[in-house]
């Protein structure tokens, strides 16, 4: 039987579209990955399913997991010109850091921005917790030379309110969040200049830190004060950097999961659009990612509680910070019913783990994603409800991260 030319060359043609295909698709999969950071080569193994209540999770034999390498190609693009240089002032603006690390670093940055275009003498702040009562030095924490000297071009800063400034003669002033420089000239400047001091309380309209086409040009001493301002004292950083190496000697490299059973079981956890996911559902997500058990996991629930057990069944190196801490650390930094240090520690572990997931939205999921933005640490996977049996991490990278709409990114370049 004889053979039509033209079947043989439309066999030919669909072999080559065919190959042609595969290298597009190729090529497109490797960009988007190096892109995202340049994951590292994984060592494929037998691939097969695991029952995991109900849903099959595909599991790689001898891979290494999703883990990604650190970025170090961004570096602060912001400058201190001499128009922003402090200016002395007979005025003050007192401040008091409340409700964790992750609100710490925004109300440094608003009362800097505030006595900064005031022309005011920034007031060390106090410390203080949930609790009336609850008060901690500014130095229980964080370092005061630091802060001090970091911001010497930019704003006077004195430990104490001096002895002739009455309470009295202090207004309080509620500010928002990223208050720029137009509103403090608008609303702020004229309440300075009648009552000569100031105590700014900063308001949240918003949690999230998206860079908004409103924000305009960042201002070089908001982008100093939110990231070149704050470090641990060294007792504090000394103690976290001891669990960070802890968790490293128990698997190389740790996620971080941003997880609190007291916060999951909030109204506002339970309505409407999917954001928060239980310990069940971080364990299914991860694994579809390809982290395989072995996996070392820091959570930041407070005390390990039953509903966490099914993570650890799936994840055994699974830890809080009671079980990573130094026993002659836990009577100063856990035992205490003031939360302020377990906070710290949380907020500065996050930022600093291999990954970092957040288990539920807000301002803690946001900020650390700044820090992390800052020490080049992109991998912040955002949970959702993987359809298939597995999935590729690159697809769950934290929007702050895959479209560079972080408020960090217009402070590094």
């Amino acid at each position: 039987m004889g053979v039509d030319l033209r079947q043989i060359v439309a066999a030919i043609l669909t072999i080559t579209m065919f190959v042609m295909l595969g290298q597009m698709l190729h090529r497109d999969y490797f960009d988007a990955v190096q892109v995202l950071n340049h994951v590292p080569e994984k060592v494929e193994g037998d691939a097969h399913d695991i029952e995991f209540h109900g849903s099959k999770v595909a599991v790689v034999e001898g891979t290494k997991g999703p883990w990604m390498h650190d970025s170090h190609d961004l570096k602060p693009c912001w400058s201190i010109s001499s128009s922003d240089e402090a200016v002395s002032s007979k005025g003050y603006v007192t401040f008091s850091l409340t409700n964790g690390p992750e609100y710490h670093i925004s109300q440094i940055t608003d009362a800097v921005m505030v006595a900064k275009h005031l022309g005011a003498t920034l007031v060390l702040p106090d410390i203080r917790g949930s609790k009336p009562g609850d008060e901690m030095n500014f130095d229980d924490i964080y370092d005061v030379d630091k802060f001090v000297k970091s911001l010497e071009s930019v704003v006077k800063v004195v430990k104490k309110l001096p002895s002739h400034v009455s309470l009295r003669d202090i207004a309080i002033v509620k500010v928002p969040t990223r208050v720029a420089e137009d509103y403090i000239k608008e609303h702020i400047d004229p309440i300075f200049k009648s009552k000569g001091n100031i105590r700014v309380t900063t308001y949240f309209p918003s949690v999230n830190l998206r860079k908004t086409s409103l924000d305009g040009e960042t201002d070089p001493v908001s982008c100093l004060a939110m990231f070149g301002s704050l470090e641990l004292q060294p007792g504090v950083s000394d103690l976290v950097e001891s669990m960070i190496q802890r968790l490293k000697k128990s698997g190389g490299r740790f996620v971080a999961i941003d997880l609190r059973v007291e916060i999951l079981e909030k109204k506002n956890c339970r309505v409407g659009s999917k954001t928060c996911y239980n310990a069940q559902e971080i364990a299914l997500f991860l694994r579809k990612l390809g982290f395989e058990s072995d996996t070392t996991i820091y959570l930041t629930q407070p005390r390990w509680e039953s509903s966490l057990n099914i993570l650890k069944d799936i994840f055994p190196k699974t830890f809080t910070k009671e079980a990573i801490m130094p026993a002659s650390k836990k009577s100063k930094y856990l035992e205490l019913e003031n939360s302020e240090y377990e906070n710290v520690i949380d907020f500065y572990i996050s930022s600093r783990s291999d990954v970092f997931v957040p288990a539920i939205p807000g301002l803690f999921y946001a900020n650390t994603v700044g820090k992390r933005i800052a020490l080049g640490k992109p991998q912040v996977l955002v949970p959702a409800e993987i359809s298939g049996t597995s999935g590729l991490s690159t697809d769950y990278i934290s929007p702050y991260i895959s479209k560079k709409n972080h408020l960090a990114y217009s402070c590094f370049c």
